[in-house]
């Protein structure tokens, strides 16, 4: 099948992914003055009182908007909020599907970091959490740090988080399969924007061994002038052997390789140069940086994507449901590292040992077991961490 082609003519018969659907019936006068006016001003004035009843007396206790602004969708780059509204839609559909949590779409018309951040704030009371989306770096990390320290809801990026806590879920199993242990190996993550960047950081708090973050340009290195603030910070934390020059200097020896960047920028070479056992996560889409077929043949003992059509299938989709409905149940007032690492422990335990396999790291993002159990391990951690509202 040709996915595209067929994803085009789909959407003309569907006219969107998702709809409104009411949880009360208004078919006779009773009803409709229970479910509207004169019965609704009494829990309108219970909300005046105290707004946190607002999450008992409406539905956003369970609602989550997707807000983008257009400017990083999937592997499109900047094509303005009304063109990434089908996939905001189709994550919509998916935090229902998987997490049964009731998301909408906004998208943005703007790129003004102030605005956009304005724009939600003003928008918050009518949700339980915030889910941020395809916002380009390094505008993203702004407007999430700012909503983090503003809001009392939960905020998620979930270009960089989810990212994170899915490659941790798969590097855990991974590693396992190799005789490794993750703070013992280096790690080379190429693409150094908003998901490569999260990555580095969340695999530094669960104390993996050396990391070294790449660009186009090359390593990352401490004291370039020319790298943004974003990634002069990065740079300070990683690649404590201050390597320099281009992507294959920093494969060489190296235990791991993530790949959130490009098409058909590793080699063969590359990856004949890694070390023994080596792990190849080339997660790029529609393109990875190396295919599945040449990195195998070129020595990597497991090998994941970002392909549904390949095994071991990196996707965010293992996250974000579980992860929300989870924070949701308890009323979390932030999601926080403990929460996340809790979800990539129960993501990668999902694969029972003695199924664990090289075609075989993660579950399938249709397995709700998986999604019950990442929401079960966020919840308890939320609690544990004392960011609760619900004990």
């Amino acid at each position: 099948m040709n996915y595209r082609e067929e994803s085009l003519k789909k959407h003309g018969e569907w006219r969107g992914k998702i709809e409104v659907v009411p949880r009360v019936e208004v078919d006779s006068r009773e009803k409709l003055s229970l479910a509207y006016t004169p019965g609704v001003a009494e829990p309108c004035l219970a909300i005046h009182e105290d707004v946190e009843r607002s999450f008992d007396l409406t539905r956003r206790w369970n609602t989550v908007p997707v807000i983008t602004d257009g400017t990083a969708v999937l592997g499109l780059g900047d094509i303005g909020p009304e063109a990434g509204m089908p996939v905001m839609e189709g994550k919509c559909a998916l935090f229902k599907a998987f997490g049964e949590v009731d998301a909408i779409p906004l998208c943005i018309r703007s790129k003004d970091t102030e605005e956009i951040i304005r724009t939600i704030e003003l928008l918050a009371g009518s949700f339980g959490g915030i889910n941020l989306e395809d916002i380009a770096a390094p505008r993203c990390f702004e407007i999430e740090r700012r909503l983090i320290e503003d809001l009392d809801i939960p905020v998620f990026h979930d270009d960089q988080h989810g990212t994170a806590v899915v490659t941790a879920a798969a590097l855990l199993n991974a590693l396992k399969l190799v005789g490794k242990k993750i703070e013992d190996v280096r790690i080379v993550i190429n693409g150094a924007g908003a998901a490569g960047i999260a990555i580095a950081k969340y695999l530094m708090k669960m104390e993996a061994g050396e990391i070294v973050l790449c660009d186009r340009q090359g390593i990352l290195c401490e004291g370039d002038v020319s790298l943004t603030e974003a990634k002069a910070e990065i740079a300070r934390l990683t690649n404590r052997q201050k390597l320099k020059g281009p992507l294959m200097n920093a494969m060489r020896g190296a235990d791991v390789f993530i790949g959130v960047s490009g098409p058909n920028c590793v080699t063969k070479e590359m990856v004949r140069a890694m070390a023994k056992g080596a792990v190849v996560f080339a997660c790029a889409n529609p393109t990875p940086e190396i295919s599945r077929e040449d990195a195998l043949e070129a020595g990597a003992a497991v090998v994941g994507t970002g392909s549904s059509e390949k095994p071991n299938q990196i996707n965010n989709v293992l996250v974000f449901p579980g992860l929300f409905r989870g924070a949701l149940d308890v009323r979390a007032r932030k999601i926080n590292f403990e929460m996340m690492f809790a979800a990539s422990q129960a993501i990668a335990s999902c694969v029972p040992e003695g199924e664990l396999s090289p075609d075989f790291i993660l579950p399938y993002a249709y397995d709700l077991r998986a999604h019950e159990a990442v929401a079960k391990a966020v919840s308890e951690a939320a609690r544990r961490t004392g960011v609760a509202k619900i004990k």
